[in-house]
């Protein structure tokens, strides 16, 4: 999801006074519809696109790392793994 520099900045326009119903004719009497949770979800998954470079590149590079360790240390993780496995099958370290 990305954040979008306009919605954290405050708007140089003044904020608005209420008035009640009773003061002002031109507000219907009736209240205003809110769009649904699904609706308005649904807007704003449609609304992000996502960075879906940014997360290839991610995973290419952790991909890259891992083969870089595993070829460098192979012998190493082995070993490790071996030892850690050795008291539950019954072995002596």
């Amino acid at each position: 999801m990305t954040i979008h520099r306009t919605r954290l900045t405050r708007s140089a326009v003044a904020p608005r006074t209420v008035r009640s119903r009773q003061e002002s004719p031109s507000i219907p009497s009736q209240p205003r519809r809110r769009a649904s949770l699904g609706a308005r979800l649904l807007a704003r998954l449609a609304a992000d696109r996502g960075d879906v470079p940014g997360w290839v590149m991610i995973t290419l590079m952790t991909a890259a790392i891992v083969v870089a360790l595993w070829a460098i240390a192979s012998e190493q993780f082995v070993a490790i793994f071996n030892n850690a496995l050795r008291p539950f099958l019954g072995e002596e370290l």
